[in-house]
C-alpha cells in the first residue's frame, strides 16, 4: 500500500501525463500544463521559463493573472526573482511580495501576494524555472510544484517542445544564428548533418509493486549491459591512446559492485528500479558534485552515462543509437559519456557540439582518439539545432555553421580534404629516421597504456616505449593482479617491441587512479597525498610482486624500471633498494635473469629538483612528468577550466625548470627524456627540444606530428633563439615559438 503522500504525486503525475498524450499542439499543451498547475495549487498565476543560453530565460508558457514583471518574453540572469532563481540555482518562497516595482523589488504602495518558484533540472543542471504567485502564503504547494518540475523536465528536453521554442522565437523577432561560437576541445573540420543525443529513457514508474520482480529485472538487465559493453568496446578498434585507459577505467564502473549495491538498497526502499538507478545517482551527485578534484567530476559525468545506459536495458530498448539519418552525421549533446560515441556509428560522425565540457572530458578524449572535432561550451545549442539540420563544424578557430551556404559547404569540403592528405602525409614519415635538419638525432618514444596501444609501435616505428603505465591493467582488473598475471602483461610487452627500449613505471595510483578493490580513506588534497611511490613504498608487498613480474618479464634482455612521484633521495634510495633486493632473491632462486637493470625517477616534485646532485649520480636516466610538475610548480590544479590559460607550461620561469633538469642530467651523463603532456604538443615540443631535450615520449595519436616537427628544424638556431627568451616576464612565450615556427618553416600544425 503507498502512503497518501505517494498516492498524491501518482495521481498529479497521472493527470499532467493524460494532458501530455491527449494534447499534440505543444502551446497547448504547455498552457494546459500551467492550468494544472493553477488548480493543483490554487494559485492567481503560474510561470515556466526555458533556458536559452548562458545569458537569457525566456518565458515559455504562463496561466492566470498578468503580472509584467513576470511576463517577459526574456529575462536575464540574476534579473528580478525568476533570474536570481536561474542564476542562483536555488528555490526562492516569499510572503507578502510586492510585484508594483520594474525588478520585482518591495517598497512600493502596491497589492502584496505571496511567491514561489524553483529552477526545473535535468542532468544536473538548471534548463528552466516554473514560479507561482497566490494571495495567501505558499507551504505545501512547493511539494506539488517539486514533482511537477520533475514532470517538465521531460516535456522542456524533447524534440516537439525544441521546434515550438524555435517558433516562439521567431514569432517573437527573435531569429536563430547562423554561426555560433564554442571552444575548441579537439580541432578539425567537419560537415555533416545533425543527430540530437538524448537521454536513452526517463523514468515514469516511481514505486516498486514487487520489490523481488523489480530486483531480478535489475539482475538481468544489469548482466546483459555489462556483457554487451565488453563485446562492444573489445570489438571496436578506435585508434590507440589514452581513450583506452578511460573506456577501461568506463567498463569497470560498470561492474563497479558498490554502485549496483545502492541500487538494490533503494528497490528495497520502496523504489521501481529505473527509480533506483536515478536516485542512486542523485545521491552520489549531491555527495561528489561539490568536489574541486576535475577527476571526480569527470567520472560523475560517467556515471551519468552508465545509469542512462541500465535505464535503457531496464526498458527493453538496449544501448544502440541508429538514427534514420543517412550519411556522415554531427552529434548534437547537452553532455555525453565516452562510451555513448560507441552507440552509433562512430565512423560517421563528422563532428560533436556540447552545450558542456572541458578539455578534460573523457569524450573529448575519445573523440581525440577518432579525429573527430569537438566544440563545446556552446549554451542553447541543443535546442538551436534540429535534427537533420547541415552542420558544419569548425574546430580551428571554434565555430559551429547552422545551414551553411553551398559556397561555405565547399569551402569545408576543401579544408577536410587537406585535412585527409595531411594525415596520409604524416603516415609516410614511418620510415624515415628521426633526424633534425641539422643532423641531431632525437629519440622519439611512446605512452602506452593497455594491450590495444601496442598497435602503434609496430604503426610508429618508433624507439621504443618511453612510459608504460603499468596501473592500467590493475584498473581494469576486478581484483588485484598477482605475479603470474603482471608477467602476463609486461612479456607480452616485450615480446611486442623486440629489441627496442621499454620503460615500466611502477604502480601509480592514488589521486585521480583509484582501484576499486582498495580501501582509501578520504584525503583532502588526494593529488598530494598518498599515492603513488608513497603507496607502495608503504606497502611494499606489492611494490616486490610487481618487480618480480617485470624481472621475470625482462629475462635476457635489458630492464628499465622507472618510480614515480618521488620527493626526496631517500624515497629514490628506498624503492632502488628494493628492486635489487627482489633482484637478489630471484638470483638465488635460480631464476633467469635481465641481462642489465637500468633504474630511473620521473621528475615531477619541485622538491627533487633540489637534490639531483645526490640523485643523478645512483640514476640510470629520468623523465620529466610535465603534468604533476607544472601542476605542483604553480599550486594549480590543470584540470581545472578557470585555471586552464592562467599558467603556461611555455613561461620563462617553467622553462628555466626545464632547463636546469636537463643541464644537471647532461652534467652526471644521465639520459633525460619527458613524458609528459608537453612531449604531445609540437609547439611544446619544439621548446623541449630548444632546451636541450633530445629524447621525447608522446601518445600515439600525436607521434606522427611531433616527428614531422623534428624533421624541420635546425636545433642549434631553435637553441639559441630559446635562450634569448630566458629572461622574458611574459605570461607566456607561446605566441614568440609559434612565430618562429613559421618565420623557420618548421612545422607545428
Amino acid at each position: 500500500m503507498h502512503s497518501p503522500a505517494i498516492k498524491q504525486v501518482l495521481n498529479i503525475f497521472k493527470q499532467l501525463r493524460d494532458i501530455d498524450s491527449s494534447v499534440s499542439d505543444q502551446g497547448e499543451k504547455i498552457t494546459e500544463i500551467m492550468r494544472k498547475i493553477c488548480l493543483l495549487t490554487d494559485a492567481e498565476s503560474v510561470f515556466c521559463y526555458s533556458v536559452a543560453d548562458d545569458n537569457y530565460l525566456e518565458l515559455l508558457a504562463d496561466f492566470g493573472e498578468d503580472i509584467p514583471v513576470l511576463k517577459k518574453p526574456r529575462i536575464r540572469f540574476g534579473e528580478g526573482l525568476i533570474g536570481e532563481i536561474a542564476a542562483k540555482r536555488r528555490l526562492i518562497n516569499v510572503e507578502n511580495f510586492n510585484f508594483g516595482s520594474k525588478i520585482a523589488l518591495p517598497g512600493e504602495n502596491n497589492p502584496e501576494k505571496s511567491f514561489a518558484g524553483l529552477p526545473i533540472w535535468q542532468w544536473n543542471r538548471v534548463i528552466g524555472v516554473l514560479a507561482i504567485v497566490k494571495s495567501s502564503p505558499i507551504g505545501n504547494e512547493i511539494d506539488i510544484l517539486q514533482n511537477i518540475a520533475m514532470f517538465l523536465a521531460e516535456i522542456l528536453t524533447s524534440p516537439q517542445m525544441g521546434q515550438y521554442r524555435q517558433d516562439l522565437r521567431k514569432s517573437r523577432g527573435i531569429g536563430s544564428k547562423e554561426r555560433l561560437r564554442g571552444i575548441s576541445l579537439n580541432k578539425g573540420y567537419g560537415l555533416g548533418s545533425a543527430v540530437i543525443h538524448r537521454r536513452l529513457q526517463s523514468v515514469t514508474n516511481i514505486f516498486a509493486e514487487d520489490k523481488q520482480k523489480e530486483k531480478q529485472l535489475l539482475a538481468i538487465s544489469h548482466r546483459q549491459m555489462v556483457e554487451d559493453l565488453d563485446n562492444q568496446l573489445n570489438e571496436t578498434r578506435l585508434g590507440l591512446g589514452e581513450h583506452t585507459e578511460i573506456l577501461s577505467a568506463y567498463k569497470m564502473f560498470a561492474k563497479d559492485k558498490g554502485w549496483y549495491a545502492k541500487i538494490v538498497d533503494n528497490i528495497e526502499a520502496g523504489l521501481s528500479a529505473p527509480a533506483a538507478v536515478e536516485r542512486t545517482f542523485e545521491d552520489m551527485w549531491n555527495r561528489l558534485s561539490a568536489s574541486s578534484d576535475i577527476y571526480l567530476k569527470e567520472r560523475l559525468h560517467d556515471l551519468r552515462d552508465i545509469s542512462d545506459r541500465l535505464l535503457s536495458y531496464l526498458s527493453g530498448q538496449g544501448d544502440k543509437k541508429t538514427p534514420d539519418i543517412k550519411g556522415d552525421i554531427i552529434l548534437v549533446a547537452q553532455s555525453m559519456g565516452p562510451a555513448e560515441l560507441m552507440d552509433y556509428e562512430y565512423e560517421r560522425i563528422r563532428g560533436i557540439i556540447l552545450e558542456e565540457g572541458t578539455p578534460t572530458m573523457h569524450v573529448a578524449i575519445v573523440a581525440k582518439a577518432l579525429n573527430i572535432p569537438v566544440l563545446a561550451k556552446i549554451k542553447g545549442v541543443f535546442n538551436e539545432i534540429q535534427a537533420g539540420q547541415t552542420i558544419a563544424i569548425d574546430g580551428n578557430d571554434g565555430f559551429v555553421y547552422v545551414n551553411p551556404s553551398p559556397h561555405r559547404i565547399k569551402e569545408f569540403a576543401l579544408k577536410i580534404a587537406e585535412s585527409k592528405e595531411e594525415r596520409q602525409r604524416l603516415a609516410a614519415l614511418r620510415e624515415k629516421p628521426c633526424v633534425t635538419k641539422d643532423g641531431i638525432k632525437i629519440g622519439m618514444y611512446l605512452n602506452i597504456g593497455l594491450p590495444l596501444d601496442f598497435d602503434y609501435i609496430k604503426e610508429t616505428n618508433c624507439d621504443g616505449v618511453g612510459l608504460y603505465r603499468t596501473e592500467i591493467p590493475f584498473m581494469s582488473s576486478e581484483s588485484m593482479p598477482d605475479a603470474a598475471k603482471q608477467f602476463s602483461y609486461y612479456d607480452d610487452l616485450l615480446s611486442r617491441c623486440g629489441d627496442k627500449k621499454v620503460i615500466f613505471r611502477s604502480l601509480d595510483v592514488g589521486s585521480d587512479k583509484l582501484l576499486p578493490y582498495w580501501a582509501y580513506g578520504g584525503e583532502d588534497n588526494p593529488a598530494i597525498g598518498w599515492r603513488s611511490i608513497r603507496i607502495t613504498l608503504d606497502r611494499r608487498a606489492i611494490l616486490r610482486t610487481q618487480i618480480k613480474a617485470f624481472l621475470q618479464a625482462a629475462a635476457g634482455k635489458d630492464l628499465y624500471v622507472m618510480f614515480p612521484m618521488i620527493a626526496d633521495y631517500k624515497e629514490f634510495e628506498e624503492a632502488r633498494e628494493t628492486l635489487f633486493l627482489e633482484a637478489q632473491r630471484q638470483q638465488k632462486r635460480g631464476c633467469a635473469m635481465p641481462k642489465n637493470i637500468k633504474v630511473g625517477l620521473m621528475i615531477e616534485v619541485p622538491s627533487v629538483i633540489f637534490q639531483l646532485d645526490n640523485i643523478l649520480p645512483i640514476a640510470d636516466f629520468i623523465s620529466v612528468g610535465t603534468n604533476d610538475l607544472a601542476q605542483f610548480m604553480f599550486a594549480c590544479d590543470r584540470g581545472n577550466p578557470r585555471l586552464l590559460n592562467r599558467y603556461g607550461v611555455l613561461s620563462a620561469p617553467f622553462l628555466a625548470v626545464l632547463k636546469k633538469i636537463v643541464d644537471k642530467a647532461k652534467f652526471y651523463n644521465v639520459e633525460c627524456s619527458v613524458c609528459g603532456e608537453m612531449a604531445s604538443n609540437p609547439a611544446e615540443a619544439l621548446a623541449l627540444l630548444g632546451l636541450g631535450y633530445r629524447n621525447l615520449s608522446c601518445s600515439g595519436a600525436m607521434y606522427g606530428k611531433i616527428k614531422n616537427m623534428i624533421l624541420s628544424i635546425d636545433c642549434a638556431s631553435l637553441e639559441d633563439y630559446i635562450m634569448s627568451l630566458s629572461g622574458s616576464s611574459r605570461e607566456s612565450l607561446r605566441s614568440q615559438i609559434i612565430s618562429y615556427a613559421y618565420d623557420h618553416d618548421i612545422e607545428i600544425y
